[in-house]
């Protein structure tokens, strides 16, 4: 088409450019304004974008490996360099062996994993709820995760002053499993609640952000009073495990984060067109038939579950689901096709660094 404009343009145009008689009864030059951009520019323009985005997200990944296998070498064991390979190439002492395989690694890939599935999943709802401030704890996620860790570190391991420190519920209670199984439970019932609040009036974005806000605000409430009644060693307990930490992770915990991670990077991906079909208008969006309600619904349903797992996990790491989509916007735009990849590798290269 370009080529078909710009041909017909320069045959039906004569060098000279269009002449027309004036009053004088002298023939004048009429000089020719551009009509518009030339369509070739665009084509030029979109691939010097497309190959931009490439090199940016090749860059990326590159960036990742380096900081996960520079994470490798960096610990509090003071091994050193040489001690740390010997042991990532299988050989070393078995404690080196530990720390690199039993620690480390499944440290980076925590790492990794749940800032992927963070960043990802607060660009969804930043761009569901249009709202720039919206990250995975608008609906209250990691709120309701807190209380149940809390529920069950002080009240099902020996720290509620009802029970005492009772040794035979401190080994259920203290089961690592059980404190991210209620975590998990709790933060998706808080998921379920909203959502399912929203559809019983309306569900637009205000109603959804009012009613994280105001579930959340129970969930902490909640919280104090289980701390209150808490023993000293059953508070410090709980208060600590609301830090995110990186050094809980195992090969299991990975593996579960990862496939919910993947699954939900799938959809995302799948969707990526609505979302920017959506960033039009609801009405926009309605008119190029997007259910705006559905997507809204699955999208916020899924990004909080990524959330609830990396969460019940990890402990809370707020910062990385609301820095990492507005750097990426920053940098590359409003197109998720391309927004969704790189905040993910975003999310992962931020959490490896401040976990460093």
């Amino acid at each position: 088409v370009g080529i078909f404009v710009e041909s017909f343009l320069k045959n039906s145009i004569p060098p000279g450019g269009l002449r027309r008689e004036g009053k004088d009864g002298i023939m004048h030059e009429n000089k020719v304004k551009p009509q518009g951009d030339n369509p070739m520019n665009h084509i030029k323009e979109l691939e010097r974008r497309n190959r931009r985005n490439t090199v940016i997200i090749i860059a990326m990944i590159a960036a990742v490996i380096l900081v996960g296998v520079a994470c490798l070498f960096v610990g509090s064991s003071n091994m050193s360099f040489s001690d740390a390979m010997d042991a990532l190439l299988g050989g070393g002492s078995d404690a080196q062996s530990r720390i690199i395989w039993k620690i480390r690694v499944p440290r980076v890939l925590a790492a990794i994993i749940a800032g992927a599935g963070l960043a990802v999943a607060g660009l969804v709802m930043q761009t569901t709820l249009g709202n720039a401030m919206a990250s995975p704890s608008t609906l209250g996620v990691s709120n309701a995760a807190v209380f149940g860790a809390n529920l069950s570190i002080i009240a099902f391991a020996g720290g509620f002053l009802s029970t005492g420190n009772n040794l035979q519920s401190f080994d259920v209670g203290a089961n690592p499993y059980a404190t991210s199984v209620l975590a998990f439970v709790f933060s998706t019932l808080s998921v379920l609640l909203i959502l399912g609040l929203c559809t019983v009036r309306s569900f637009s974005p205000n109603v959804v952000v009012l009613s994280g806000m105001a579930i959340g605000s129970v969930w902490t409430a909640a919280t104090t009073i289980l701390q209150f009644y808490a023993t000293d060693v059953g508070l410090s307990a709980a208060v600590i495990w609301s830090f995110g930490d990186l050094g809980r992770a195992t090969y299991r915990t990975d593996a579960i984060m990862a496939v919910v991670v993947l699954v939900g990077f799938v959809f995302f991906l799948l969707m990526a067109w609505k979302y920017n079909a959506l960033l039009s208008g609801e009405a926009t969006a309605k008119t190029m038939g997007v259910n705006v309600e559905g997507l809204r619904f699955a999208s916020l349903l899924l990004a909080s579950v990524i959330t609830a797992v990396c969460v019940s996990f990890l402990g809370i790491i707020g910062f990385v689901g609301i820095i990492c989509p507005h750097v990426t916007k920053k940098l590359l735009g409003q197109d998720h096709r391309v927004t969704i990849p790189v905040s993910c590798l975003m999310g992962s290269l931020l959490l490896l660094l401040a976990d460093t």
